[in-house]
């Protein structure tokens, strides 16, 4: 399947002060923008035009990097839009994911504490997850384009760490940008989503 931009599922303004208009301009127009142009010419050399992008991660992984990195970040971009929303973060979770969140991860302030730490952690580029693996819930941390799909796990929640996401905002204080993700911008209706497609 051919790679294509999509939308931002709000206005560019939508998110601010917590991620600026100008953040979401560079980010998606030209940094997303360019995942999508090169993962489709690596795709097309490939021979793997005609996958999912899931199974062009997976087929990617460890044998072309290039592709990879394109098509994980892709991958990563595409839903990483959809993880915020305006009025979003915080304590408010829907029952089944907060119930979740309570029997794997010891519990909402235990959850927060622990995926900040991820991807303040993270050295370099790279994403901090919440992913489900065998049927739990697991914090994970990837470098570069990598993600859960690769772990054997399915990504239910991901923050970008890297600077580009970050930098125009919050200069260096990567810590702040994961604390102003969780308590103010991500979509917990669209991770309860992910979390029940990924355990069905």
């Amino acid at each position: 399947m051919a790679f294509t931009l999509p939308e931002l599922p709000y206005e560019y303004e939508a998110l601010q002060p917590y991620m600026s208009r100008e953040t979401l301009e560079y980010h998606h127009d030209k940094h997303h923008k360019a995942y999508v142009d090169n993962g489709n010419k690596l795709a097309a050399e490939a021979g793997m035009d005609g996958l999912s992008l899931e199974e062009i991660v997976r087929q990617s992984h460890g044998k072309n990097p290039g592709l990879f990195n394109n098509a994980g970040q892709h991958y990563n971009h595409i839903h990483f839009w959809k993880w915020m929303k305006k009025g979003g973060g915080g304590r408010s979770l829907p029952g089944k994911l907060q119930a979740a969140i309570d029997s794997d991860l010891g519990g909402y302030d235990q959850f927060r504490a622990d995926f900040i730490n991820a991807g303040a952690t993270q050295f370099g580029s790279g994403w901090a997850w919440l992913a489900v693996k065998d049927g739990k819930l697991e914090i994970m941390k990837t470098p570069n384009g990598e993600n859960p799909l690769v772990h054997g796990a399915q990504p239910i929640l991901g923050v970008d760490v890297w600077e580009h996401s970050y930098y125009i905002d919050y200069r260096n204080a990567r810590p702040k940008y994961l604390e102003a993700f969780v308590d103010s911008l991500v979509n917990w209706d669209y991770v309860l989503e992910m979390y029940e497609a990924a355990t069905a």
